[in-house]
């Protein structure tokens, strides 16, 4: 077995917890910290919140506080806190100036390199001045709609068109997602949270981004829209009752276009009591590829996992601002069925 990781959690929403969780699972990773500025969980023990926790620590107020509560013998940092990257700034500012490697679930540091240019390049400069890399990841942004169609590119002689659509049943996701996809909103609701910008599917635009960049595709132009999915019929298996033609969800869909053609069009609808869920890929050219993944992947264990997973990836990155185009592949490492058996 590979050596252990000490790592500390920033964040201990609900996403926070399920990290937390699966890194206590793996027996090459230790979690000797978790963070919060929420005070109802501050001085909270860690086995009060996820089954398995440690009763010999508690949840810390700031981050000097925990890696003093740890000894300061800690190998790498996963925060779950925020999306956006103006505001992630600061914690990822401080975490590298303890010389931590990190990895963040902030979807819009998963290719902040077009959209956001002066925060990635603060972000990619105090990484590098103290040795360290930052790793934008999660299942969406950062895998599923990005980074896996990326991928799958590297077979073809040609790429003339990308389509990736991920279409879910939101029933079955956690209420803070639902929420955030408009479900149980009524009309006038769903167009101020729109408006307002607080109700989308952050990361879809950072997505294009990444395979424009990954395909060397020079766009001329990127564009988006965003439009409520409404209910079909009275719904009640999402966190609230839906009445028949009110919002359900949302579709979003961001389109690329290079010398006068769409070349990438990504899709993403997420309602409650959508009646079929899967991730499809389907690249145009030479030979061509379609992947589906019947039942979609479920986004919950997915971003949990892919951000432990990522944590050695981190740790072995160089130095800098990084995404999942250019960090060492990650794996699930330590995770295998007689390991597991034996925790």
């Amino acid at each position: 077995m590979e050596n252990m990781h000490r790592v500390i959690l920033i964040g201990a929403g609900p996403l926070g917890l399920k990290v937390a969780k699966f890194i206590l699972e793996r027996p090459n990773l230790a979690l000797v910290g978790v963070v919060d500025l929420n005070p109802d969980l501050a001085g909270k023990k860690l086995d009060d919140l996820v089954e398995g926790g440690s009763p010999d620590f508690a949840v810390s107020g700031t981050i000097a506080e925990a890696l003093t509560a740890a000894g300061e013998n800690v190998d790498a940092a996963v925060i779950t806190t925020v999306s956006s990257v103006r505001k992630i700034l600061p914690t990822i500012r401080e975490v590298a100036e303890h010389k931590l490697p990190m990895v963040t679930t902030c979807e819009e540091l998963s290719y902040p390199w077009v959209r956001h240019p002066v925060e990635a390049e603060e972000i990619d400069k105090v990484c590098r001045e103290n040795g360290v890399a930052c790793l934008g990841t999660g299942v969406n942004p950062g895998f599923l709609m990005d980074y896996l169609p990326s991928v799958l590119s590297a077979i073809h002689q040609r790429v003339d068109h990308v389509l990736v659509e991920r279409v879910q049943d939101a029933s079955v996701r956690r209420v803070p997602f639902q929420k955030k996809i408009g479900a149980g909103l009524t009309h006038g609701e769903f167009s101020a949270a729109k408006e307002n910008g607080t109700l989308r599917h952050v990361g879809l635009p950072e997505s294009l981004d990444m395979i424009a960049a990954a395909l060397g595709f020079d766009l001329d132009e990127s564009a988006e829209t965003l439009e409520p999915v409404l209910a079909p019929a009275d719904l009640n298996v999402g966190y609230k009752p839906i009445r028949s033609g009110e919002p359900s969800g949302v579709e979003q869909i961001a389109t690329g276009v290079l010398d006068g053609r769409e070349v990438i069009r990504l899709r993403f609808r997420a309602a409650v009591g959508e009646e079929k869920s899967y991730d499809r890929i389907r690249i145009t050219g030479n030979p061509g590829a379609e992947l589906e993944i019947k039942g979609g992947v479920n986004g919950d264990v997915a971003t949990s996992a892919i951000t432990v997973n990522a944590i050695r990836s981190a740790i072995r990155a160089n130095p800098g601002l990084r995404t999942m185009l250019d960090s060492p592949v990650p794996a699930c490492f330590g995770g295998n069925v007689r390991e597991m058996a034996a925790v």
